[in-house]
């Protein structure tokens, strides 16, 4: 089976013509896209944590160097095979980034010379298979996420299991968490990672996530298996592998926990009336916040997700509810390095202190919170939100999580939860932020939520734009009218299943202006970062 695995001989074309060693103008391209991302230290203050603890994140991280290793299996083929073809430091570096030949960044075109770009299917297929032969071809575990597919000599298919195409980096891995396991002082975590173990060789991973939701007091946390589906873009089937080692912050989860227990009176709260705002907020779900001590595999290429959510299976968490993770020295590093400049650069002098970490860690927490609240069923019969506004769905959906954090921050400062200056904090942190996310352009749902905030805040005088300093001002008074207003149309859009109304808006309001273009090009010619690239393990932490 291996044989299958280790051929990457397709994603090659020749390797004639230019030497990119040779090649100062590549260099210097090459150097572009690595300034794209800003390197920052992964680590955190682990004083406070007792000797077990400390003496269990190197093992934990030689487990999650192996996941690092399946993903790179899964995104290119073997790591020693591209660095062997690449005689160019500044190639490798970007390569390491990326984890393989193609930018993520520039949608998987291939950086180096000899290289098709990306097949949509990664590694998970053939790269010649179609939909046509995949739909025709008989076999059961053809859309399993945890399986390879690959063709025999003679031309057919063949299904291999992640238990066979990885059996000896799982075998290891499994022994590094029994290792662990054997380390932990704390029973439940101990049961976990004999579970996860389990897991990482049958691929089968219910009792694990039960087990892992049963850990409530535990201050490390791992997370280590397939997890998200988006490296597989030809099917959206195949599950890539990813790691994350993190330490809770007790303090910020306390809070967190107690704003997420006010959800039945946050939904209560919705300026919409009593019908559209029905349904109760599920009251098993958890959200913890961590500082994050390493990624590895599919979560470290690329742009650096800053929050996730655990267990994904229906059936599980039919039993144990969800998990929300918030990894805040994450958001800090892209705060810093991202967000900071750009609003030194955009919002106005008179404004600059309500730039703060701490608000855009509550925008991204709330956000959470936000997406357990709202609708989901329409009020007139005509099924589900989803289902009656179609393609529009996300972009709505995405507006209103989005215009629903802004408004029950607002909510906690009536409340005397926060203060007037905190929320201050939050209305301008959060109009920087759409220049932030600006950057990434109007192709996805998110994207072009960003786009009918900034063009409906603008619509309601919002913001002002001063052609002198080429910077902006937000109205904090008009912002809280603006988004209750737009929020509650939104809403009442969402419940009425009005699809025509859910058009018109992503139609009218879903396009970046030219004024705002013209920003973002100045942005990016200040060559601000747009994400944030790790130096991570055992030697950048006090162990």
């Amino acid at each position: 089976m291996k044989a299958f695995f280790f051929v990457v001989i397709f994603l090659m074309i020749s390797f004639t013509g230019c030497r990119p060693a040779e090649d100062k103008e590549y260099d210097r391209q090459l150097q572009e896209r690595i300034d794209q991302y800003e390197v920052v230290v992964l680590t955190s203050d682990l004083s406070w944590l007792n000797d077990w603890e400390r003496a269990i994140i190197p093992v934990l991280m030689q487990a999650a160097d192996i996941i690092d290793e399946i993903f790179w299996l899964q995104s290119y083929g073997p790591k020693g095979h591209l660095k062997e073809l690449m005689d160019n430091p500044l190639a490798w570096e970007y390569a390491l980034i990326n984890y393989g030949p193609w930018g993520r960044l520039e949608g998987h075109t291939a950086f180096y010379p000899g290289f098709e770009d990306k097949p949509l299917g990664a590694r998970f297929y053939p790269a010649d298979l179609d939909r046509e032969e995949f739909n025709e071809w008989e076999d059961d575990t053809k859309t399993s996420p945890h399986t390879i597919i690959r063709r025999e000599t003679d031309g057919t298919l063949v299904s291999i299991p992640y238990t066979v195409a990885f059996e000896q980096q799982n075998q290891e891995i499994a022994r590094l968490l029994r290792e662990a396991a054997e380390i932990s002082e704390y029973p439940p975590f101990t049961h976990y990672l004999e579970k996860l173990a389990e897991s990482m060789l049958t691929y089968d991973f219910r009792e694990t996530d039960k087990a892992w939701m049963q850990m409530k007091d535990n201050r490390i946390d791992l997370v280590l298996r397939p997890l998200d589906k988006g490296e597989d873009r030809k099917f959206g089937y195949k599950a890539a592998h990813s790691s994350y080692i993190m330490v809770k912050d007790l303090e910020w989860s306390a809070q967190l926990e107690r704003y997420a227990g006010m959800a039945p009176l946050l939904q209560a709260r919705l300026p919409v009336p009593d019908e559209y705002k029905q349904e109760v907020p599920a009251d098993d779900s958890e959200i913890f916040v961590y500082d994050a001590l390493y990624y590895a595999g599919h979560c470290n290429a690329g742009p650096k997700i800053i929050a996730l959510y655990l267990p994904r299976d229906p059936e599980v968490t039919a039993v144990t509810g969800t998990r929300s993770m918030q990894l805040k020295n994450v958001m800090e590093a892209k705060f810093n390095e991202i967000l900071m400049p750009i609003a030194q650069m955009m919002i106005h002098e008179d404004q600059q202190q309500y730039i703060s970490s701490d608000a855009f860690f509550m925008l991204t927490a709330f956000h959470e919170i936000a997406a357990a609240l709202g609708i989901s069923n329409t009020v007139n019969g005509n099924g589900t939100v989803r289902d009656a506004l179609l393609e529009y769905h996300g972009i709505i959906d995405a507006t209103v999580t989005d215009l629903m954090a802004l408004y029950l921050i607002a909510q906690l400062e009536e409340m005397g939860e926060i203060t007037r200056e905190e929320l201050y904090q939050a209305y301008v942190t959060s109009f920087a932020s759409i220049m932030r996310s600006s950057r990434f352009g109007t192709a996805g749902a998110h994207g072009i939520a960003g786009m009918i905030r900034f063009n409906t805040f603008e619509r309601e005088d919002v913001f002002s734009r001063d052609p002198d300093t080429q910077t902006y001002k937000v109205n904090v008074e008009n912002m809280k009218a603006a988004v209750e207003k737009t929020l509650e149309k939104l809403i009442i859009i969402q419940g009425n299943g009005d699809y025509q109304s859910a058009r018109n808006i992503s139609n009218r309001d879903g396009s970046m202006p030219e004024s705002l273009q013209k920003d973002i090009d100045r942005i990016n010619d200040a060559n601000i970062p747009v994400d944030v690239a790790f130096r991570q393990g055992p030697e950048y932490l006090d162990l």
